[in-house]
């Protein structure tokens, strides 16, 4: 116990040391010309390093909100209009998807195309219609992996109430503040380690490994190269699959965010009762007069 306990300490301390020593020395890290620091990034972002790096940040950010209020304010509208702003955006993707959809049923079923074809700006792109099919895909992943923290942020993800209903106001943000440090957080922080990795054996080669040690990797570093995934589930599909690796990565991002978020504002509505509940909130609205029809879209 007092082993693990002194473990923890250290690693907190150790993770402002390394904040500092990245900031002070980007090039270790970002110059992807040297192998070695595209080795060291690698690794870094998904080590125990990373995260009791980002745990400081939480911590001072939480620290100077407790100190001034108004800061933790400032920090839940920020990164909600982040996710709104995410969210908005990439929901045209379903706009995208459905054009995509209706494009390829009638050059594929009506005109009897095998190709499509674009050329903005004179560069030529031509892909099989079945390419563009299997594409459908990616938008939709798109939606689903960038929208889920703006959904969050309006109330229209689903919800299943079996005490939290019923209870007061307090009980409510209580239970938000727990819910956000002990489940959104750590499920997050799980998902990452294993995705990070995930993403890295589908772009260079030789594979890398969640277990590898840094020694190991620094080793792989004479050898490895881009080898960026381009096989599809049939020969001419779609063959971007390694983007879907990103966007689980960017899901991930956006719910730790989300759930920081989350704890901010359920501990300030706490604090400050039911007259801050939902203070500053950025809802999407239907317009005046459509009051009766808004969460029903």
């Amino acid at each position: 116990m007092l082993n693990g306990l002194l473990w923890l300490v250290t690693e907190i301390g150790l993770g402002f040391y390394h904040i500092a020593y990245a900031i002070s020395h980007p090039g270790l890290w970002l110059d992807w010309s040297n192998k070695e620091a595209m080795i060291r990034f690698l690794y870094y972002g998904g080590s125990t390093e990373f995260f009791f790096a980002v745990f400081d940040i939480f911590i001072v950010v939480t620290l100077a909100g407790l100190i001034w209020r108004p800061f933790m304010w400032g920090c839940v509208r920020g990164l909600e209009a982040f996710a709104n702003a995410v969210g908005r955006t990439a929901a045209w993707a379903g706009l995208i998807m459905v054009a995509q959809q209706i494009i390829v049923v009638f050059l594929q079923s009506i005109f009897r195309l095998g190709e499509i074809g674009f050329s903005p700006l004179g560069i030529g792109f031509t892909q099989s219609v079945g390419w563009y099919a299997e594409g459908l895909k990616l938008w939709n992943a798109a939606v689903v992996a960038l929208c889920v923290s703006y959904a969050f942020v309006q109330g229209s993800h689903v919800r299943v109430d079996l005490i939290y209903a019923p209870v007061s106001y307090r009980a409510k943000r209580v239970i938000d503040m727990f819910g956000s440090l002990f489940f959104m957080m750590p499920v997050v922080v799980l998902v990452w380690m294993y995705s990070w990795f995930f993403l890295w054996r589908h772009l260079i080669t030789p594979k890398v490994s969640a277990s590898d040690k840094l020694e190991l990797l620094m080793r792989k570093a004479k050898i490895v190269k881009w080898n960026v995934e381009t096989i599809g589930f049939s020969p001419d599909g779609f063959n971007g699959y390694f983007l879907f690796k990103v966007l689980i990565l960017c899901f991930v991002g956006l719910v730790f965010l989300q759930a920081v978020a989350f704890f901010y504002r359920s501990f300030l509505e706490f604090s400050e009762g039911e007259d801050a509940e939902g203070r500053y909130l950025d809802r999407d609205t239907l317009g005046a007069g459509e009051e009766a029809y808004e969460g029903t879209h």
